[in-house]
């Protein structure tokens, strides 16, 4: 699967201060150029420092190949965590249990290409890679 990146920032969620204002505005600028959008949209987690608590890149992508694109490869594994979509915390409560579980050992990231995937219908998932 590639991803065709729309808009796209680098940022760290425990040292940058401005980290909920720049996705925020991210999200904002490429929702300008999706109105037209009507199948999934994904965020992109990538290109990361270290573990979550290091710099990473993250970008709102679409299915596409116009440059930049984020490949998604085929043979790597994903643990997908479901999103309560009705709640307006859930992808942040969701992102604490990931990094809980990750913080108890019982889930080994990979640090590759992490995606939120949002469907048209409204429902959210997130796809983690993990080691096999």
């Amino acid at each position: 699967m590639q991803l065709q990146l729309i808009q796209q920032i680098r940022t760290n969620n425990f040292d940058d201060e401005q980290v909920m204002d720049k996705i925020k505005t991210m999200w904002q600028e490429a929702s300008k150029e999706l109105t037209e959008h009507t199948s999934d949209i994904y965020g992109v987690y990538y290109d990361y420092e270290s573990d979550y608590k290091g710099d990473y890149s993250l970008g709102v992508g679409i299915l596409g190949d116009e440059t930049p694109v984020i490949a998604i490869s085929p043979s790597e594994n994903y643990k997908v965590f479901p999103v309560d979509h009705k709640d307006e915390q859930g992808i942040m409560k969701a992102w604490s249990k990931i990094w809980k579980l990750e913080e108890e050992g019982t889930l080994h990231r990979v640090y590759t290409v992490d995606f939120e995937k949002y469907a048209p219908n409204g429902e959210i998932e997130i796809h983690i890679a993990v080691k096999e």
